[in-house]
This record gives C-alpha cells, sequence and structure tokens, in this order.
C-alpha cells in the first residue's frame, strides 16, 4: 500500500516536477553584436541549477529528420539550407548572419520541441530551454527563425496518431505570421496570437483567433483580453495538446515591443495559461520565444517566472497522475 503524504511531501520536496530540453549547442552561436540574446539559453540553465533543478530533468535534443520538417516545410527550402544556398534577400529577412552553428541551432530546436511536445503528452507539462520561431513559412524564413518549431512538433505529433488536435497560444509580442501561414485551414490546429498591432510583422495573415492590441497598452488592457478568450477557447475547441509561446518581450523595457507590461503582469499571463489548460487536464509544452530587454537580467528573469509559475501549476493541477504513479511503483 502506497502511502501518499510520503509520496506528496517527496515531489514537493523535488523542485521541478518536469522535464526540460535544452541543449549546450543553443549558446554556443556568434551572432556578432545582435539584439537577439542568444546567451540567455545558458544563463537559464545556470539559474535552474542553482535554484535546485537536478541535472538528470535536462533532455538533450535530437537533430530532426526530414520527413518531420517536410510536413510543414519545402524540400527546395531545406536543402537551400543544409547547403548554404540562401540567396541573399533570403539572408536578409532571417536579419541573422548565416553560420554552420547557426544552422545546427535552428534545426536542434525544432528537435528540441518535438522532444518537449512527446515529453508534454506523457507528464502533462514540459518546458523546452529554446523554441517558439514563428515567422519561419513554408518555403522562407524572417525575422531570426529559419524553421518553425512548433509548427514542425504539431504536424509531426498528428501524422503519428499522437494527438487528434492541437492548439498555439503564442504570447509572444510578435505576431506569429509563420504558424498562421503554415497552419491556415488546418482543422486540427487552432492558432491564437495576442500580440501588438504596430509593430513587425507588417503583414499579419490570419490566425485561426488573432488579438491585437497597441503600443503603450499595459497589463490592464492586456490581461482583460487574455481572460475574454482563455480559457474559453480551451472550452470550445478542446485540444489534445497546447503549445505556449511564452515570450519575454511584451515586457515594458524591451527593445523590440512597445506594449508595457509589467512582470507582474507577464506572471499573471503565464498563470492564466497554464492554470487554465492544466485544470483541464491538457498537457502544455512550453517554449520561450522571444525577449530583448536592454538588461539580458530582465529576459532571463521573465523566462524564470514562467517555470516557476509552470512549477506551481504543475503540483496542484496534476494529482490523478500523482497517485497513478504511486499506485504503480
Amino acid at each position: 500500500m502506497v502511502d501518499f503524504s510520503k509520496f506528496l511531501k517527496h515531489l514537493w520536496r523535488e523542485k521541478f516536477p518536469f522535464k526540460f530540453v535544452y541543449s549546450d549547442s543553443y549558446w554556443m552561436v556568434d551572432l556578432e553584436e545582435h539584439v537577439f540574446p542568444i546567451k540567455k539559453y545558458r544563463l537559464i540553465y545556470e539559474r535552474l541549477l542553482r535554484s535546485g533543478a537536478k541535472k538528470e530533468k535536462f533532455i538533450s535534443p535530437s537533430m530532426p529528420d526530414d520527413k518531420a520538417l517536410l510536413f510543414v516545410h519545402s524540400q527546395r527550402y531545406i536543402k537551400k539550407i543544409k547547403a548554404g544556398k540562401l540567396s541573399s534577400s533570403e539572408l536578409q529577412a532571417l536579419e541573422i548572419p548565416y553560420s554552420a552553428e547557426g544552422i545546427e541551432f535552428a534545426f536542434l530546436n525544432v528537435g528540441g520541441t518535438i522532444e518537449a511536445a512527446e515529453l508534454a503528452q506523457k507528464e502533462g507539462l514540459c518546458i523546452h530551454i529554446g523554441g517558439g520561431f514563428h515567422h519561419a513559412f513554408y518555403d522562407h524564413g524572417e525575422g531570426f527563425c529559419v524553421l518553425n518549431d512548433t509548427a514542425v512538433a504539431l504536424e509531426h505529433l498528428k501524422q503519428k496518431g499522437d494527438i487528434q488536435k492541437a492548439m498555439v497560444v503564442d504570447c509572444d509580442v510578435h505576431q506569429g505570421n509563420g504558424t498562421a501561414s503554415v497552419l491556415s485551414g488546418k482543422e486540427h490546429a487552432f492558432t491564437f496570437s495576442i500580440h501588438q498591432m504596430d509593430l513587425y510583422p507588417a503583414i499579419k495573415p490570419e490566425s485561426s483567433l488573432d488579438v491585437g492590441l497597441w503600443s503603450g497598452d499595459g497589463d490592464e488592457k492586456y490581461l482583460e483580453l487574455l481572460n475574454s478568450n482563455i480559457p474559453r477557447i480551451y472550452h470550445e475547441y478542446k485540444p489534445d495538446l497546447i503549445f505556449y509561446l511564452a515570450g519575454a518581450d511584451p515586457f515594458e523595457k524591451d527593445q523590440l515591443g512597445g506594449l508595457k507590461i509589467t512582470m507582474l503582469g507577464l506572471k499573471e499571463r503565464d498563470n492564466i495559461v497554464l492554470k487554465n489548460a492544466r485544470k483541464l487536464r491538457i498537457p502544455v509544452v512550453v517554449v520561450l520565444a522571444g525577449g530583448y530587454a536592454y538588461d539580458i537580467d530582465d529576459t532571463v528573469t521573465i523566462h524564470m517566472n514562467t517555470i516557476k509559475v509552470a512549477q506551481k501549476v504543475q503540483r496542484k493541477y496534476s494529482p490523478k497522475k500523482i497517485y497513478k504513479q504511486a499506485e504503480d511503483q
């Protein structure tokens, strides 16, 4: 017979009741003096270790195979990326320097989101310390995004038969134009994007549901609009899995955004998205997406706050799974 009180105390002592997907390769890309804070991945990893995360909680991603990539991207585009034959206009649209390390980073991030999605299905929640490259289209990349990891992972799971339908909840400050485009018209995918309207991208393909805000709208307006849609869309669409793009760039001190959301506002955003999903027993895979604060420590803190919210939510809303695991031991 299982002593549930002892088991739950053990779980509470375990700092993080979920796994992370991460690779040291993520931060070893030389972007020169670029606004994209590539070192945030290493800083988050180090802060998690200092916070008590055990190394065995971190899963290394594998490279995705071409079959998975071709559910979303064209064969011609994949070949051009691998061969380093992107045109000058294609490189300009990416807005990041091309390198072998950068291409490895892009492919590994796809593998990382696939891995995180599979773990989330099994365990209820998983965090990819990476991912969220939502500006990548079928045949080109843009806005720092080479490959659309979220869309590839969603289609991969659908084609395997692991899910019937999934939802993308995109809370990056920029609209997920690539994701909206590649998943358009697919009944098994619901795309939700809450973003700043007077901001890149200039052309915003329609998501299943777009919620637009304007520069300076702040916490109250942002959270009001988020609350008016979540959990309503969860109840209506009933996804088997949610991909949550927890962008740090709605932050008030971000270099590329202007929504003026405070750190407290972003924590409440995370709580709304995650609590309502796990309360309904919907598995969630969290990807970090953007974040360009003037001080990189602010970006890292925002991502860590997302993890802390996930920590509390996962403990609170997974008791049935906990009991089953205990009985099986």
